[in-house]
């Protein structure tokens, strides 16, 4: 009898090694599956345009700046002490700065790395939570929305701050699961959850500052108070969780302080302050900025994400806290960055994790039969589908009507004079639009007819290669209009020992585009003395139409191109 036992014990533990041995490989062929589809989308093209002015160019420069002076410890700007961000994100850009060379796609082949690591992120933990056809459907759902999308294909530093943000709260989520016992499986002792999400957290922290800690506890507190003040963690825990948390900046913080003093935290403190309080740089809008923002610019995840928040199909215990913990952090990221002043697009970034999860549990739902394809998803993915088509389609015919593009902005001269640009528009560029406008026909009516795999894979694969299209058609012709005229005038002085004097507006342009030397004269952060004093270098300047410094009679013009105006400064 002993005997039949043993041999039964071992035969159960061999079968749990082997259905182990099978899950660990499913899972490794799922994470390459997603990885290669996510590298095939992100990573091709990333320096096939110039950066972008504003944040794309900064924060390329800066990592560039850390190159030049070998200074890994304090970030700087045109050499000047930068305290705006902590240096993690730039720490990443120049490692491969180095790896490929100063450019686009080193300074943006980071957030597509990043991209990949997420995807396969939310394919295993959707896996963990529901099952891996649910991992496929948020994966899938954010890698066919529009701007989750371009978001990996940018020089940006959101994807990581949001990233480590992300992680540190699920470690606060499997943490109290484990404490108190949910059904599901975790290996690790509950502290280990705890501290490993303090750690990120801290990441979270020094990549873009202490607004990570505060969007966390902020989630932490509401979920504390819907759940009528339930501990899930207890006062000294969520100190320690903080502690860790604050160990990983403070790290070099604390550095930075000892080093230089206090000045970076006060100028750091201020800084946060006026973008909480004043539209920052005149990025400037209306409360619901980023309700629209998310519900256009999240398309077609959205509109499933808006069914999302109702009832839906969660038969377990950690699969229905998961879902609040969700609702709250994107309730959170949404009414916090609504009521700060500045409004930026990718502020509420933060939201397309809990946005595609409750896309994907909208479409879980459908798939398994507990959800209806109703009157009101068909309206809300053709009504905002539809929009974008009309805009992609719009703009393919006024970049071969430009006529009537100037009458619409002509009180503008600046933007007049942008449309001067000597681009080719063949008619080609209607070809996104219509390519959308086939996925949400197909899409949409199969989804309707009950054919879920296709239809779900039409509609979001669909859309990333929308997104493909629209950048190869689009994004140089936009780039050729706004910004690169500027940018080629930078261009011509690349690696030369001159001064370039941006008048009256601002722009990392010339920093990074023409490579900008150190050990420069002082003064050359005076405009007056640029444009009066003794300059001991050529002293180059650049304005918009709007504002040019014809009066400035040390100033010979040198030509213009495209509303920019370019001037040469006599000898002194």
């Amino acid at each position: 009898m002993r005997y039949q036992s043993e041999l039964n014990r071992l035969a159960f533990k061999g079968g749990i090694f082997k259905t182990t041995r099978i899950l660990n490989r499913q899972t490794l062929v799922l994470s390459l599956a997603v990885g290669l589809v996510a590298a095939l989308f992100f990573m091709p093209a990333l320096g096939a345009v110039r950066l972008f002015d504003w944040d794309e160019i900064n924060f390329a420069e800066i990592s560039r700046e850390m190159l030049v002076l070998g200074d890994y410890g304090r970030p700087h700007i045109d050499f000047q002490p930068f305290w705006e961000k902590p240096p993690l994100f730039f720490w990443i850009q120049t490692v491969f700065m180095r790896l490929f060379g100063v450019g686009e796609y080193a300074a943006r082949f980071p957030n597509a790395l990043i991209g990949v690591v997420t995807l396969v992120l939310l394919a295993r933990l959707g896996t963990k939570l529901h099952s891996v056809r649910f991992g496929l459907l948020w994966a899938g759902a954010w890698l066919g929305s529009i701007l989750p999308h371009l978001y990996f294909r940018s020089g940006i530093i959101d994807p990581y701050f949001n990233f480590f943000i992300f992680c540190g709260l699920v470690g606060v989520i499997f943490f109290s699961w484990k404490r108190n016992r949910y059904d599901f499986n975790l290996r690790r002792k509950p502290l280990f959850y705890l501290l490993t999400g303090g750690f990120i957290l801290g990441l979270g922290i020094l990549t873009k500052g202490p607004v990570a800690f505060l969007i966390v506890a902020l989630t932490m507190g509401v979920y504390w108070l819907v759940n009528r003040f339930r501990w899930f963690v207890s006062p000294v825990q969520f100190l320690l969780f903080t502690a860790l948390a604050s160990l990983v900046t403070l790290l070099w913080y604390g550095i930075e302080t000892l080093a230089h003093g206090p000045w970076f935290i006060r100028e750091f403190i201020t800084y946060n302050y006026r973008l909480l309080s004043t539209p920052d740089a005149g990025h400037e809008g209306f409360f619901g900025y980023h309700v629209v923002v998310l519900l256009v610019g999240c398309f077609p995840a959205s509109i499933f994400a808006l069914r999302g928040f109702g009832d839906t199909p969660q038969d377990r215990n950690f699969q229905r806290d998961f879902k609040q913990w969700m609702v709250i952090l994107f309730a959170v990221v949404l009414i916090l960055f609504s009521v700060v002043n500045t409004k930026i697009v990718h502020y509420s970034s933060l939201c397309y994790f809990p946005l595609t999860y409750l896309a994907a549990l909208t479409l879980e739902g459908l798939w398994s039969g507990r959800i209806s394809f109703n009157a009101w998803l068909r309206f809300g993915l053709l009504a905002v589908g539809l929009l974008i088509v009309a805009v992609v389609v719009g703009l393919a015919y006024l970049g071969r009507n430009v006529a009537v593009l100037k009458a619409l902005v002509r009180e503008d001269p600046f933007a007049v004079a942008n449309l001067d640009a000597k681009l080719t528009w063949t008619g080609w560029e209607v070809l996104p639009g219509l390519w959308l406008l086939l996925v949400l026909a197909l899409g949409t009516w199969w989804i309707g007819k009950r054919t879920w795999q296709r239809g779900i894979v039409t509609l979001f694969g669909g859309t990333a290669l929308f997104v493909t299209l629209t950048l190869g058609f689009f994004i140089t012709r936009v780039e050729g209009i706004s910004q690169a005229a500027a940018m080629r005038f930078f261009e011509r002085f690349q690696g030369q020992d001159v001064y370039i004097l941006t008048y009256h507006y601002k722009s990392y342009g010339p920093y990074f585009y023409a490579r900008r030397p150190p050990g420069q004269n002082p003064k050359r952060y005076d405009e007056n003395w640029l444009l009066y004093g003794p300059v001991d270098r050529p002293t180059y300047v650049i304005a918009k139409i709007t504002d040019t410094p014809d009066t400035v009679r040390t100033l010979r013009r040198i030509g213009g191109e495209n509303g920019f105006v370019f001037y040469e400064r006599k000898e002194p």
